[in-house]
């Protein structure tokens, strides 16, 4: 059975307890979720959340047929033709080389954002595979802490 990757939108009146019952439909039913993001939409009284999960085309379609069936869910959206961005911050030791942190976050699409007396961060906002590679990459400055952002998407 093929497992396939998938970034969902959800379109949700912005009210208490929405997110709750989004999470309650993949706890119930075993599905994972890989990344969430929520941020309301300016100018309204709704909310986009952006869900990456992982399943078979089956499992897919159950969860974005659930989701539908939610109340407070105007819109469902699976994601073909997207920009797909990911953030993520990392602390390196102030004995780390500077210009080699800031070169390779620009390499990234980010850069040094704060510099403090013993720590240094850095903040990149890339694709989530380039944002692995910059994780992976970074392991060599010995990075104190690093915290990941959620996936944002948007169709073209």
């Amino acid at each position: 059975m093929q497992i396939v990757r998938r970034v969902i939108s959800v379109i949700v009146m912005n009210e208490s307890s929405v997110l709750a019952r989004v999470t309650a439909l993949f706890a119930g039913r075993g599905y994972n979720i890989e990344s969430l993001t929520v941020a309301p939409i300016p100018h309204s009284e709704l909310s986009h959340i952006t869900i990456v999960t992982n399943g078979s085309p089956r499992v897919i379609e159950q969860i974005t047929k659930q989701l539908n069936k939610l109340i407070p869910t105007l819109k469902v959206i699976e994601h073909e033709e997207m920009v797909e961005k990911e953030m993520v911050l990392v602390k390196f030791p102030v004995e780390s080389n500077l210009s080699d942190i800031q070169a390779l976050s620009a390499a990234y699409n980010g850069g040094i954002v704060n510099v403090g007396i013993d720590m240094v961060i850095a903040m990149v906002a890339d694709e989530p595979i380039r944002i692995k590679h910059f994780i992976e990459a970074a392991q060599r400055f010995n990075p104190c802490e690093s915290v990941r952002g959620g996936v944002v998407a948007i169709e073209r």
